[in-house]
């Protein structure tokens, strides 16, 4: 079951808010995890848990790797064959940098959002997915969840929709930069 954003977009982005407020809920519980066990609790397992929350309702391939050519933009992701041995190296470099880079706390949670688009592992909310490792990153590297709120209110139901037609419109006017605001 998922729902398509042509046939409903105002209940495809109420759809989608809902996946982000599930997705942060979820990254909150990671992160606590995170703290206690250490790096080593960043895996797969994760990823795709965050992934699936992001994509519920609106995609059938949610919380797993792809396993079909996809394309973004002008860039051509690693052939889905490859994604695992990417991912697995991934993986490893976070593992096995987390001491080293202790002076720059930023730079493994910049290198994982950069990755993580460059290899779009997913079929569908790649750069949620990204934006959420990279915050996992952030937290552990800071020993706490980060102070703030939440971007996305709680029932205003307004928020990705708003980001929608906005980009939509941006779009239409010759901006593609602002497509990547996008969720």
């Amino acid at each position: 079951m998922s729902v398509r954003e042509k046939d409903d977009p105002d209940f495809y982005a109420k759809i989608q808010e809902r996946n982000l407020l599930r997705q942060y809920d979820l990254l909150t519980n990671c992160i606590e995890i995170g703290l206690k066990k250490g790096i080593e609790s960043f895996d797969k397992y994760t990823l795709w848990a965050l992934n699936y929350a992001a994509v519920a309702n609106i995609s059938q391939f949610g919380g797993r790797y792809r396993e079909d050519p996809i394309y973004v933009g002008n860039h051509c992701p690693p052939h889905f064959k490859e994604v695992p041995n990417f991912m697995h190296r991934f993986f490893s470099l976070i593992h096995e940098n987390w001491e080293l880079v202790d002076d720059h706390p930023t730079w493994l949670a910049a290198f994982a959002l950069w990755r993580l688009n460059w290899i779009h592992p997913f079929v569908e909310g790649n750069g949620r997915t990204a934006r959420a490792a990279c915050y996992y990153l952030l937290c552990l590297k800071h020993g706490q969840l980060l102070p703030g709120s939440k971007i996305i209110p709680r029932g205003s139901g307004k928020i990705g929709l708003l980001t929608t037609r906005h980009c939509k419109r941006r779009m239409s006017h010759g901006n593609r930069a602002t497509s990547a605001l996008s969720y």
